[in-house]
């Protein structure tokens, strides 16, 4: 079997599985007791907070661990949006968000606040020209994923932040980077970004754990309360298996230096062979194009459903999906490819690749051959 669904979830590295393993059977202690053995647990969780921390541009204390993307992604529009009062505010958030900033910020209108929506380009890409007329002084809130879950391209977070701190320098920049998490750059600092959430299970780590970075200053209402852990942002027991595990995930792929350089290089050998295809094409970027995520790769095959080849392709060994694995089963046609003006067959017709870093170069080759058989099938049986 070939997987190449990574942006649904990742395989932990054994790495991972061994740190967790033994802090369930050996240093179970919760890490919020005052003894040794639940010190030392602490510790170990504060490591991962630097961890995490330096990789975007933040500092130790500004790491809030939580069970994933989902749930950061709530906690910093709703936490964000119950610090305003009065009305008059705006949130702002792109076309392409992932249902957990989209479902998520439709929920702050209850409160009185107009959301509106930046339209993308034909590449899937934020359009900064429109921004200029959505984002105001009034704007409170810009939420943007930095890498579109479903084609892979990379969004203008420091010019639209940019942008909004022209309207508004009180304005705050919300970064959905799931997809984007140690796979391409980030530093908050630089691009200003407020807050960032990124989720353990997209990089080899477990799942059921997160984190959200919130630079100082920034107020927030917690969405959950209880025992006050997290600077009273996030109560519960501390999940230190998870945290342990996604410590080690982030070390591990620290240690791949080149893991960007050798993703891109599996992406663009399999496009390579892909495109002799008749009738395919990428959706948002070209795989070489310096605004393509590493690891993320939409094509539509011509006349064919893509839900018609991923079954196909399951059934030849390689697993990939039609778009993005939350929604997978609630939308026929996604709303993403039609914001980028596919037609409904185009979106119909689109599989979405995605690679890890337990890819290899083999795979690839494997896969675009099995690819190309399947297509060559398939067309027989094309719609006319």
């Amino acid at each position: 079997m070939i997987y190449l669904d990574n942006s649904a979830t990742t395989r932990p590295f054994d790495s991972v599985i061994d740190v967790m393993s033994a802090c369930m059977r050996e240093t179970y202690f919760n890490p919020s007791a005052a003894y040794k053995p639940a010190v030392d647990v602490d510790r170990e969780m504060r490591a991962c907070r630097k961890r995490i921390a330096a990789q975007l541009g933040a500092q130790e204390d500004e790491i809030l661990f939580t069970s994933g993307g989902t749930e950061s992604d709530n906690l910093a529009i709703l936490g964000f949006a119950e610090t305003l009062h009065g009305g008059g505010a705006n949130f702002v958030c792109s076309a392409i968000e992932h249902p957990a900033v989209s479902e998520t910020i439709r929920r702050v209108e209850k409160l009185g606040i107009e959301v509106r929506v930046l339209p993308i380009d034909h590449r899937g890409v934020v359009d900064l020209a429109a921004a200029e007329g959505v984002i105001d002084e009034n704007t409170a809130l810009v939420s943007c994923m930095q890498v579109s879950n479903e084609t892979g391209a990379i969004q203008p977070i420091g010019a639209l932040s940019a942008l909004a701190h022209g309207k508004n320098p009180k304005v705050r920049v919300h970064v959905d980077g799931v997809q984007g998490f140690m796979r391409v750059p980030m530093h908050m600092g630089r691009m200003g970004v407020d807050m960032y959430a990124l989720s353990g299970h997209k990089i080899h780590g477990p799942k059921g754990v997160g984190a959200l970075a919130v630079r100082k200053g920034v107020r927030l209402v917690p969405q959950m309360t209880g025992g006050g852990q997290e600077k009273n942002l996030r109560s519960g027991t501390y999940n230190a298996p998870a945290i342990l595990g996604l410590g080690r995930a982030v070390a591990q792929m620290e240690e791949n230096g080149d893991r960007m350089e050798r993703l891109r290089a599996m992406k663009l050998r399999l496009w390579q062979q892909l495109s002799a295809i008749e009738g395919v094409r990428v959706n948002g970027p070209m795989p070489d194009e310096a605004d393509a995520a590493p690891h993320i790769l939409s094509v539509s095959f011509d006349g064919v459903r893509g839900e018609v080849m991923r079954n196909a392709l399951e059934g030849a060994g390689v697993l990939v999906s039609t778009g993005s694995a939350c929604a997978s089963h609630k939308q026929k046609v996604s709303a993403t490819l039609r914001a980028m003006g596919l037609t409904g067959e185009q979106a119909d017709g689109t599989i979405r690749i995605s690679l890890g870093l337990l890819n290899t170069m083999d795979e690839m080759d494997e896969a675009a051959a099995r690819m190309k058989e399947t297509a060559a099938l398939l067309a027989r049986y094309r719609r006319r």
